[in-house]
């Protein structure tokens, strides 16, 4: 029997995709918002496409801020575009 792919849900785009092909973004409970690369910290996570157009989108409709019931620094935002920026020289 083949195994469960776990589906995430792209706050972006909206597209439920593969969990491994999504980047985390953690609230931890101290209230603290960090990228979890490996999905392995505690606290609420929300997900997004490793695409820039899905990060504006999120970040245009607010949906990082929605799903965390907080705002959300600009630097967070930041430090997404740089993950970005670094994971697109990787594929291949």
């Amino acid at each position: 029997m083949p195994k469960k792919i776990p589906m995430r849900q792209c706050v972006g785009c909206r597209e439920m995709k593969e969990k491994r092909q999504l980047i985390r973004v953690v609230k931890s409970p101290e209230g603290e918002v960090s990228l979890d690369f490996r999905g392995k910290k505690p606290g609420r996570g929300a997900y997004v496409c490793p695409d820039p157009e899905c990060l504006k989108r999120a970040r245009k409709s607010r949906a990082l801020e929605r799903a965390f019931s907080m705002a959300l620094p600009p630097e967070v935002y930041e430090a997404l575009e740089e993950q970005m920026k670094e994971g697109e020289g990787q594929d291949g």
